[in-house]
């Protein structure tokens, strides 16, 4: 049976859309467009050079003009008592004249002669077109007189001053001082220039300064003395020698001793002394590469002790040099550290690059460090002490100082790196000053150094003895160690 649908219902409004038809929207009337305003005119700036000044600030500047070129007042003489008249008091404030001074003293002298004429003025010169603007060490050395020639042979008479002439064939466009120092190879260029403020150079026959540049066709004239004679000279100074011949010499270098000159320490070195020696037994030192250092193999630091090689000749020097470089020789030192490592032996393996703050001082730098390698064995222990030997893998300025340290057992006396120093009360020790130092250095010692002979191909081992300071100490600790 067909059902029918069911019928639709509506549903019901909104109360907003049951109160009414809606409204008929009206739309507002556009408004009319504005025309563009025309753009104003700018104004004139105002000038610098004439500022506008008000009509007041006009008058008292003029007035204070007129003042100024008034001539000073002066007072008119007292009239005479009983002329009549009423003395008037001056107004206040008034200008008083200075009183005039004295007239100068008559001579009988005949009248000296005129002075003679000056030199024309500096403005008068010809400006030199090729010379570059002063600088600042340039305008200071023309304030004043020409400084002498300090330098290390400065007190060389004037005739003994050398001149040399040079022909500019090129337009360089470079200054005259590095010019010279180019062309004087002798000569640093701080020596150049104290001799070009000295007025001792010219170019094209005019004193010159050392920020001229030289362009093609100047020619340069220098009176420059001797250079200085750049080598260690010898002293007498005592050196115990290890071993000896022809080919090279072991010492036991003192503490405090330097190896070879540095700098403010040219005189007084393990090299000074060596040249000496070599002048009493006829002997030589190697040339190397560098006339301070004739014969230096490697190097000790300043207050350790022990064996050092020094080369007589090249051979001997290339030879022993090359077994340093491939790290064939065996070094061995002796350290007195504070503490007891826990380790009777163990391996230090830490880069070693420059201190962040001091730059005198080296330290372990995992960023920049360059690799570096330590041996440590324990021999004797002590109380808060231990006696140690150590040998260095690598050479590392500082190394076996700078390892020691980072493991917690700096050298005794080493303040560089956190060493201590130790005096006999904190031994407990007897001595007649308890204060005084037992060691005045760092307690490290190069002992033994094993390698073969540059010629005859030989192993060879050679020892230092221990110096006295060390001996002692060592005493002092197994003495209380009973």
């Amino acid at each position: 049976m067909r059902r029918d649908p069911l019928p639709a219902t509506k549903t019901p409004r909104s109360p907003k859309a049951a109160k009414g038809p809606k409204k008929p929207m009206h739309r507002k009337k556009a408004k009319p467009l504005k025309k563009p305003a025309e753009p104003k005119p700018r104004k004139k700036a105002k000038s610098a050079a004439a500022p506008k000044t008000s009509k007041k600030a006009a008058l008292s500047a003029a007035a204070r003009a007129r003042k100024i070129a008034m001539p000073p007042k002066t007072l008119a003489p007292a009239a005479p008592s009983g002329a009549g008249q009423k003395s008037k008091s001056p107004a206040p404030f008034a200008p008083v004249a200075a009183p005039a001074p004295p007239p100068p003293p008559v001579s009988s002298a005949p009248p000296a002669p005129p002075a003679p004429s000056a030199a024309p003025a500096a403005q008068n010169e010809t400006p030199d077109l090729d010379a570059p603007d002063l600088d600042a060490h340039d305008v200071e050395a023309q304030d004043g007189d020409a400084p002498a020639i300090d330098m290390q042979n400065a007190d060389a008479p004037m005739a003994s001053l050398t001149e040399t002439t040079f022909h500019i064939r090129h337009d360089l466009q470079k200054r005259l001082d590095l010019y010279l120092k180019d062309r004087l190879a002798h000569h640093s260029r701080a020596a150049i220039q104290k001799v070009i403020k000295a007025g001792l150079a010219q170019v094209n026959g005019r004193t010159a300064r050392a920020s001229t540049l030289l362009r093609a066709g100047d020619t340069v004239r220098i009176k420059i003395p001797p250079p200085a004679e750049h080598k260690a000279l010898p002293e007498p100074i005592p050196l115990a020698i290890v071993y000896e011949d022809e080919h090279f010499i072991a010492i036991n270098k003192q503490a405090g001793l330097l190896v070879h000159p540095a700098r403010g320490h040219w005189t007084g070195t393990m090299i000074n002394a060596l040249l000496h020696h070599a002048a009493q037994t006829a002997g030589t030192l190697s040339t190397g590469s560098d006339p301070w250092r004739p014969g230096i193999i490697h190097r000790l630091d300043r207050d350790t002790t022990g064996i050092i090689l020094v080369a007589k000749t090249d051979e001997a020097h290339w030879r022993l040099a090359g077994q340093f470089e491939r790290r064939t020789i065996k070094k061995t030192y002796l350290a007195i550290i504070h503490g007891q490592p826990v380790l009777d032996q163990d391996l230090i393996d830490a880069p070693i690059g420059l201190h962040k703050d001091n730059r005198e001082k080296m330290a372990v730098r995992r960023d920049i460090g360059r690799p570096a390698q330590s041996v440590y064995t324990v021999i004797e222990r002590f109380e808060n002490f231990s006696l140690v030997e150590l040998s260095p893998k690598t050479g590392r300025t500082h190394q076996l100082r700078v390892h020691m340290a980072f493991i917690g057992h700096p050298i005794v006396g080493d303040a560089d790196y956190a060493g201590r120093t130790v005096t006999y009360a904190d031994l407990g020790a007897k001595s007649p000053d308890p204060q005084a130092l037992i060691m005045e250095r760092q307690a490290l010692h190069a002992l033994r150094l094993q390698f073969v002979h540059p010629t005859h191909y030989k192993r060879m081992l050679l020892e230092a003895a221990m110096p006295e300071d060390m001996s002692n100490f060592l005493r002092l600790l197994r003495g209380l160690r009973r």
